[in-house]
């Protein structure tokens, strides 16, 4: 079993502490990348549930220390533990239990004393969901508490060294919050509801009595902050894009002088009420909530980002701004390097972004699968295809491209550019891929695209085919069909298995065949191929809402809503009718060579059947809920993703689902598999890969024999669908274990490393003769072939004289 597709944005990542490796979260494990090559070196697994949090040891004012701790970093995860790694050699060195899922974790570099001396002494400040005081009293006296008022969130302060907790919650919130801490160590803080907390940590000698808090308010909701390295200024951005900066925060409570607080009130612009701060300035240029606020190391400027993303470079002194625009996604995270030149910046559609500083130029990228589209107004379910001879799906993207995946590899393979158009933060979607068809070798590709209309006006739907590049992913463009149905909307397209040839069904009350040509010329001279329309059907003027080839490609299945019609592709005829399904069919799947055909019902009355298409009957039927269904291309054995619940019964959007493996001559499913997640998920077998456990027997002789599941998330997992044991769990085996060089240390660390110097041989001199027009010559050819500057001087100070005849007296 090959698990793959998390989310790479689930958290902030972070930098080691020389700034060669990328830390990043990974659902439930830590992916270890390089910043030079942004292959991944290793994989920290450990944690039962996500990880939330990574933190890199802070450096150590000892040089030894500093060496010994470089490659080492704490993890939080939802499983309710802090781990200790060396992620040098991906090793586990200890673990501190929590006792209660943590949501965000910072570390401060924070000195105990001990003795006489001052230690480094690891404190994590935790943000975990826990019961909440009065929830705990409840129940101590029997009392019933609801779902909604038992969990909350707590900020809490844990040893790291002595592995438990110290003192009591620093603060209770409704849900946990994330934590920031400044550079030094010396305030951290959270955004709750419509104010800033913010404590002051004691740095030297640590102890928990000695912390205080203040509370800045605003109108808004905050939903971010951010510490200034040097000086006491927090920003703040709420839900509306408002960016407010509080200067001189703390000065009355921090400082324990509280009479400061009487000399500053006639200058407090800006502040609300008794805030303890010094002045509030309020900027604003972003359009929706701002997600992320990032002081420059120097403090001279505030980078900001949200929705629209645009990262906004403010100086901050003056409030003008300058951008890095056209990142192709809304931005959530922006993390600084100990390399002052690289930074990153997380996006929306699981992308890390390695950014060279300071003009924000985009280096390299640490690119996931794309996240699902946000779009409740659209009925599609399952618009991915999938590549089933090279393991690929194909994922339509934020940015109207199609994501091309490696599923044994987890890695992106391409994008490709389905229409030429930027991201735009609207809520309004006006465009969207609502089909991608792949034919079963992977070298042919479908896109349709619908433009909705504008005040009914405007809308258009595009059909277009693509021929495969030079590799697996690649693809160009071959033919664009503006309106292929009149105005009607594409409900299906299927690929011949045998010939280019594919049709497309749609709700306008026809099916169309389409073939392609080789004998277009371009204007260059150059030969091209082309698609076009062969044959156009009909029955009974019935919206066509599913297409499907045979296995052998002779037969042609297009359900006129409820019917099943049968076609031969070549000729246009029709050849039989199948009795009538309960409700409209939204899919038709051959299982493989076979004769029996699979057909899946989405509406209120839901129907997963299979009919003998030799003697047009119903060979058998179940009434599922069925969110997905796939055939295997090769054996008459398909599959169903089936929801445990109604989508009307109210049931959440992460429902849990079941697939059911059945054999199409027999209704008694051969295995079944729970799963997570299953609302929008999708399923399709796939051809062995090199990387599948290399336990797996081969008698199935590498055909389409193992099933991918992706859920909802486009978490996905490969395995053998008819093995009854229970199967290991276990990553991709592409683990792109690359052996960095070894850090540059002492005088190369500082200033790079020296020339090498090469001892040459000695030279004699150039011969040189003048010529008559010297000037004209001297100058020319490369550097390294002049003759030397004592030679070239006097030739050049004697072409610049005039040469007059001597006489003699």
């Amino acid at each position: 079993m090959i698990t793959g597709g998390q989310s790479y944005v689930s958290a902030p990542p972070a930098f080691s502490a020389d700034g060669r490796f990328l830390l990043v979260c990974s659902g439930r494990s830590v992916s270890v990348f390089s910043t030079s090559t942004v292959l991944q070196v290793s994989e920290l697994e450990g944690h039962e549930g996500d990880v939330t949090a990574v933190v890199v040891v802070p450096p150590q004012s000892s040089a030894a220390a500093a060496a010994k701790l470089a490659t080492h970093c704490w993890t939080a995860g939802l499983d309710g533990f802090l781990i200790y790694w060396d992620f040098a050699t991906a090793e586990l060195v200890r673990k501190v239990k929590v006792d209660a899922p943590v949501h965000s974790m910072v570390i401060p570099n924070i000195s105990k004393k001990l003795k006489v001396t001052e230690v480094y002494a690891p404190f994590a400040f935790v943000s975990v969901e826990a019961l909440s005081n009065k929830a705990i009293q409840d129940k101590a006296k029997g009392k019933p508490v609801a779902k909604k008022k038992e969990l909350w969130g707590q900020l809490r302060i844990y040893d790291l060294w002595k592995g438990c907790q110290v003192g009591s919650e620093l603060a209770q919130t409704r849900k946990p919050e994330k934590i920031v801490v400044s550079c030094s160590g010396e305030f951290l803080g959270i955004a709750n509801k419509r104010h800033l907390y913010i404590w002051s940590i004691p740095t030297k000698d640590f102890n928990h009595d000695n912390i205080r808090k203040i509370k800045l308010g605003h109108t808004k909701k905050l939903s971010t902050l951010a510490f200034h390295p040097s000086e006491r200024i927090v920003a703040g951005g709420d839900a509306t894009g408002r960016i407010l900066i509080w200067r001189g925060f703390g000065k009355a409570k921090f400082s324990g002088t509280h009479c400061a607080k009487s000399q500053v009130d006639e200058e407090r612009d800006g502040v609300r009420g008794k805030d303890d701060a010094g002045t509030c300035t309020t900027w604003h240029w972003h359009s929706s909530g701002v997600n992320f606020l990032k002081f420059s190391s120097d403090g001279a400027y505030l980078l900001s980002g949200g929705m629209e993303g645009v990262i906004v470079v403010w100086q901050l002194d003056t409030g003008k701004r300058r951008y890095k625009p056209r990142l192709g996604s809304p931005l959530l995270f922006f993390v600084d390097s100990p390399d002052s030149s690289i930074s990153c910046v997380s996006c929306t559609n699981n992308q890390v972004h390695l950014l060279n500083m300071p003009n924000m130029e985009v280096l390299k990228t640490v690119s996931g699968i794309k996240m699902p589209i946000a779009s409740g107004d659209l009925s599609r379910r399952d618009v991915c295809g999938f590549d089933s001879t090279n393991g690929l799906v194909a994922i339509p993207t934020q940015d109207y491209c199609i994501q091309f995946y490696n599923l044994f590899e987890n890695t992106e393979v391409s994008e490709v550019q389905v229409c030429e158009r930027n991201f735009q933060p609207v809520d309004d979607i006006t465009m969207y891929i609502s089909l991608v068809s792949l034919s079963i070798g992977g070298n042919l590709m479908c896109t349709v695209e619908v433009k909705l209309p504008e005040e009914e006006l405007g809308g258009l739907v595009t059909l277009k085919f693509w021929n495969q590049g030079s590799r697996a992913g690649q693809f160009h463009l071959s033919t664009v069909i503006y309106e292929p149905h009149s105005d009607a909307g594409i409900s299906a397209v299927a690929f011949h298995p045998g010939k280019n040839m594919a049709v497309s069904s749609s709700f306008g009350c026809n099916f169309k065949v389409w073939v392609q040509s080789l004998a277009l010329q371009s204007s260059d001279g150059k030969s091209q191929s082309g698609w076009r329309c062969q044959s156009v059907g009909s029955y009974k003027k019935k919206p066509m809402t599913a297409a499907a080839f045979s296995g052998d490609g002779s037969v042609l299945a297009v359900a006129a809503e409820s019917v099943i019609t049968l076609w031969d592709p070549d000729n246009n005829a029709l050849v039989g009718v199948i009795a009538e399904a309960l409700s409209p069919i939204t899919k038709l799947s051959f299982a493989g060579d076979s004769a029996y055909l699979m057909s899946l019902s989405q509406s209120s009355k839901p129907q997963v059947a299979v009919w003998n298409v030799s003697n047009l009957s119903m060979q058998w039927s179940y009434t599922l809920f069925a969110e997905a269904a796939c055939c295997s291309s090769s054996k008459s054995e398909f599959a169903v993703l089936s929801l445990l619940s109604c989508p009307e019964g109210g049931a959440p959007a992460e429902q849990d689902g079941i697939i059911l493996i059945f054999d199409a001559e027999n209704s008694k499913p051969v295995s079944s598999w729970s799963v997570k997640k299953a609302k929008g998920g999708s399923i399709a077998f796939v051809k062995d890969g090199p990387s599948f456990d290399a336990n797996t027997d081969d008698t199935r002789g590498g055909e389409a024999s193992l099933l991918v599941y992706v859920n909802g998330s486009h978490e996905y997992v490969i395995f053998d669908p008819l093995k009854n044991e229970e199967p290991q769990i276990s990553k991709s085996t592409r683990k792109n274990i690359q052996t960095d060089e070894p850090a540059p240390i002492g005088y190369a660390s500082i200033y790079g490393e020296l020339p090498k110097l090469e001892l040459k041989k000695e030279v004699s001199d150039i011969p040189f003769i003048p010529s008559d027009r010297p000037w004209e010559t001297i100058f020319t050819g490369s550097s390294h072939a002049l003759p030397p500057l004592t030679k070239l001087c006097s030739v050049f100070l004697a072409s610049l004289l005039e040469k007059r005849p001597v006489t003699d007296e």
